[in-house]
């Protein structure tokens, strides 16, 4: 139940005075449905007046006046402004309104009145004048025009003086709350109480109270971020609390492992260990293992599913594409069968009585191990008794996919697994209710990739290299950054450059991109696999899941236009055999100071986890767009990169609160409760992970 205090502010925005249908659609759109929506609605910028003069009106700058009001200027054509002439002591300037406005001026700003006015002063010749003053009132009223106002996000029907106005109006019911943050934290940051805290972020006095470090601002954020692990944690110990079979380690995955051709790295070792300890401790497992490209992943998860199987339940791996899925099975299926484990692959293409076999053996667990893609959800699909759950490149798939595979068992254990490594800030924002093992090393007998960044104007000695490579037996990858040709943008284009190279090194180019059917590009990276294609021509679908060993070259057209974490996933295609492998990155010069200071990290290092947080630094904050891809929380306030600090001692005091008062009976933890539902992240928390 929400607590009584926030009734206010969980008010529908209609509940302010002047909110009417037409305005509440707008500010929605900008805020939120809800009065609270509003007190979490920051000023973008700061507007600064000055008072003047009209003699020393300067151009460009907000000033405010004091002056009478001389004559009404109606226009005398439509698309003519309406003018009142105003002056003071030292001289006369023109007040203009453009789109109809007429009559109602001339009434409440008759001949002779005093008024004061503010607005961005313009100069054409001598004249001076203002376009739509933001204040004209009576010069009584001269003290209600601020020096500084907040500038507030507009819309089309909404000014930023009316979405003061509200916020203002939203303030006025904030109530003050009880504190929920440590008072002795509070005390050493020398952060605002939250109600005070609000006030000054909707009351600026300088540029600096806007930044996102300033103490109004930084205590707000951290509210934000601290009810968010607080939801993420209470997720974590509702699913913790939840019985699943408990599976001891095994026999049967020694012998595999055994049976292997090189020994696990330390982080493999690491990683199984635990897995091995959530199987066994009855409780449900919710596990995130992520590792470089190549860092050994899938025999992890192959051990986990031999144990599974010893104990006598069966596994499920989904994979997001079929090629992908195929993949794994080429890998899997025959380490397991040598042990006794029967495993089998699913996807949407099986059919008739070979699919029909395939489910029969699935419902009366003659298989203990499926896998496949997306087909292994559906319906029809039946375990006999599903007790582990693996999502391959699990951002690939939907909260709601990753759920309905898993309820295929009672309460099978959940393991997911990333190719892509995680800054830790992005740890805790997006898999925060989950436990996360990293793989940090790769497997022996992995070779470097040599890379090297180089001009477009040395393409055609690229492509000869390639041709003589390619003659010698090599594959190579191709990357650009556009399916077709653009009149927007001056790039390669996919298309056009799979065209270009047939004609420069045969028939044997494929060409493979978002826009094809999946039945068409699985055939075309079938036979670049297969090794009937020479060159696959591409665009990033082929950033992760395609595993050629004889693929050794990796061309990127215009590196710089991709991210480094992209750039890193694309290299990985490549030096996966035990030749050696080269990567080269292509851009247009003048080369940027960003877009050199991302190859340069690329060429320097292969560590994922490096490069993914160096991509953070240099990325920074700022791409919101990139943030949203990313699948980050629509926080308000908080930033995880500014913020990063802020972030990491969220997640400690929420596991702290989480484990000395997980009932939230205390007086803090009473406080706490309202954070809680002041936020209302616990349903959101749903949605981000699953």
């Amino acid at each position: 139940m929400r607590p009584e205090i926030l009734f206010p502010l969980f008010a529908s925005l209609d509940a302010l005075k002047g909110v009417g249908p037409k305005l509440a659609p707008e500010l929605e759109r900008l805020a939120g449905p809800l009065v609270r929506d509003l007190l979490f609605l920051a000023p973008a910028g700061l507007k600064r007046r000055t008072r003047a003069t009209v003699a020393k009106a300067q151009e460009g700058v907000l000033q405010t006046f004091v002056v009478r009001i001389d004559a009404h200027a109606p226009p005398h054509r439509r698309d003519y402004p309406y003018r009142i002439r105003v002056a003071d002591e030292t001289g006369f300037m023109f007040l203009s309104w453009f789109k109809g406005y007429g009559p109602h001026l001339a009434k409440s700003h008759p001949i002779g009145a005093m008024r004061v006015v503010s607005g961005e002063v313009r100069r054409v010749g001598v004249e001076a004048s203002i376009a739509h003053p933001d204040y004209l009132a009576p010069a009584e009223a001269a003290d209600s025009v601020p020096e500084l106002e907040p500038i507030y996000p507009a819309t089309v029907q909404t000014s930023s003086r009316q979405v003061r106005r509200f916020v203002q109006a939203a303030l006025e019911r904030a109530p003050e709350l009880p504190e929920w943050q440590d008072a002795a934290f509070l005390a050493r940051q020398g952060w605002p109480r939250w109600r005070e805290a609000l006030a000054r972020l909707h009351a600026p006095e300088s540029e600096a109270d806007l930044e996102p470090q300033s103490p109004a601002r930084a205590r707000l954020a951290y509210d934000e971020l601290l009810a968010h692990q607080l939801a993420l944690q209470a997720r974590r110990s509702r699913v913790r609390a939840e019985p699943a079979p408990a599976i001891p380690a095994s026999d049967l995955s020694a012998r595999i492992e055994a049976a292997l051709p090189y020994r696990l790295t330390g982080a493999q070792a690491r990683a199984l260990a635990d897995i091995r300890t959530d199987l066994a401790s009855g409780q449900r497992m919710q596990r995130l293992v992520q590792g470089d490209v190549g860092s050994g992943k899938t025999v992890v998860a192959m051990l986990a599913m031999a144990d599974v199987a010893a104990a006598g339940a069966q596994s499920a791996l989904m994979a997001p594409t079929e090629i992908l899925a195929r993949q794994h099975y080429e890998t899997l299926a025959a380490p397991l069968a040598a042990a006794g484990v029967t495993a089998i692959l699913l996807t949407g293409r099986d059919k008739g009585a070979a699919r029909t076999e395939r489910l029969a053996a699935l419902a009366s667990g003659a298989a203990q191990v499926a896998i496949g893609t997306h087909a292994l959800f559906q319906d029809e699909i039946v375990f006999r008794d599903l007790a582990l759950a693996i999502i391959d490149e699990q951002h690939r798939f939907g909260v709601a996919e990753r759920a309905r595979l898993q309820a295929k068992g009672p309460s099978a254990h959940l393991l997911s697994l990333s190719a892509t490594p995680i800054p830790r800030t992005l740890e805790l924002t997006q898999f925060g209710d989950l436990d996360i093992s990293r793989l940090n090393e790769k497997p022996p007998g992995r070779k470097p990739v040599s890379t090297a960044a180089l001009p477009t104007t040395r393409i055609e000695a690229v492509i000869a290299r390639l041709r003589q490579a390619t003659a010698e037996g090599a594959q190579a990858f191709w990357i650009c950054p556009l399916v077709a040709e653009s009149e927007r943008l001056d790039v390669a284009d996919a298309e056009s450059r799979a065209a270009s190279l047939r004609e420069r090194l045969g028939p044997r180019v494929g060409l493979v991109h978002g826009r094809l059917q999946p039945a068409e590009k699985d055939a075309v990276m079938a036979a670049f696999a297969e090794g009937r294609l020479d060159v696959l021509v591409a665009t990033t679908v082929v950033e992760v899941g395609v595993n050629v060993a004889n693929a050794t070259i990796m061309v990127i057209e215009h590196a710089d236009r991709f991210g480094l974490a992209q750039l890193h996933q694309l290299r990985g295609r490549v030096g996966r055999g035990s030749a050696k492998s080269a990567c080269l990155l292509l851009y247009e010069p003048p080369l940027s100071t960003s877009g050199q200071a991302r190859l340069e990290v690329l060429r320097k290092t292969e560590d994922g986890f490096v490069i993914a947080e160096r991509d953070l630094e240099l990325r920074g904050g700022g791409d919101a767009v990139g943030l949203r891809q990313s699948g980050l929380p629509a926080y308000r306030l908080a930033d995880p990169f500014v913020h990063r600090d802020l972030l990491l001692a969220a997640a400690d005091d929420a596991r702290l609160i989480a484990a000395r008062d997980p009932e939230l009976s205390s007086p803090r933890g009473q406080a706490v409760r309202v954070l809680r539902h002041l936020y209302d992240w616990t349903a959101k928390a749903e949605q981000l992970s699953g």
